[in-house]
């Protein structure tokens, strides 16, 4: 199931790009709770917390618990990141309050089993991912790591569907068909042209014996006939 991290955070009063910048310029990256009908909550975080989430991977899909100090802990997901255009650093975060029985829309990753074993991709076939990840409808207490896809019997051509998931978790895709995940795909086969072998070159045998700088040598000039006397 989903993990739950608890990130410490400080309050900010202040709303407004002015009072996000000096948030920044005081070492923190600040951020909002929102949601469930209440009132916007405004927060400033350790710049590394958020980095660290970043580097696990799967953060749309993990709950938070924010603490916020000499305040409460909301139950929450992180839902944006904005970040710096120049240097890639964190400089905002969105979070949304989760409120009690409210199913969420997240994200989840696609894992595939027995990939070393699958028929299709012994053949030569190859794994094409339609998605990564599938938008589910879920409870937040219920959010899975992952779905998981056997192709332990999957051939050249099958199409692995949203029902070839092994457990769906209680959980509604938001997509209301049975959708295409990924497919084994035939090998892409790339044909050699044969170079065609030149035809020999004629050789023409020469009328006459060639003259220097190459052109045949003129016929000898008939003699003119004796005078008579």
């Amino acid at each position: 199931m989903v993990q739950t991290i608890r990130i410490e955070a400080e309050a900010r009063e202040q709303a407004g790009k002015g009072a996000a910048r000096a948030t920044r310029r005081g070492g923190k990256v600040p951020a909002v709770i929102y949601g469930a009908k209440q009132e916007a909550t405004l927060i400033a975080l350790d710049p590394r917390d958020v980095m660290k989430e970043l580097h696990k991977g799967g953060w749309q899909s993990h709950l938070y618990e924010v603490a916020v100090a000499g305040g409460g802990t909301e139950r929450t997901l992180m839902r944006d990141i904005q970040f710096h255009p120049v240097t890639d650093r964190p400089i905002h975060v969105d979070f949304q309050r989760l409120a009690a029985g409210q199913r969420i829309r997240v994200r989840v990753p696609v894992a595939f089993l027995n990939e070393d074993t699958c028929p299709g991709l012994k053949a030569g076939g190859v794994l094409n991912l339609v998605r990564r990840e599938v938008e589910v409808l879920a409870d937040p207490d219920a959010v899975p790591e992952a779905f998981q896809i056997d192709l332990g019997e999957a051939g050249i051509g099958d199409s692995l569907r949203w029902s070839a998931v092994k457990d769906q978790f209680g959980t509604k895709a938001v997509i209301d068909r049975d959708f295409v995940v990924a497919t084994i795909a035939a090998p892409t086969v790339v044909e050699e042209a044969v170079p065609v072998a030149a035809a020999p070159a004629t050789e023409t045998a020469p009328k006459g014996k060639a003259a220097k700088g190459g052109a045949a040598a003129a016929p000898a000039a008939a003699k003119a006939p004796a005078k008579k006397k």
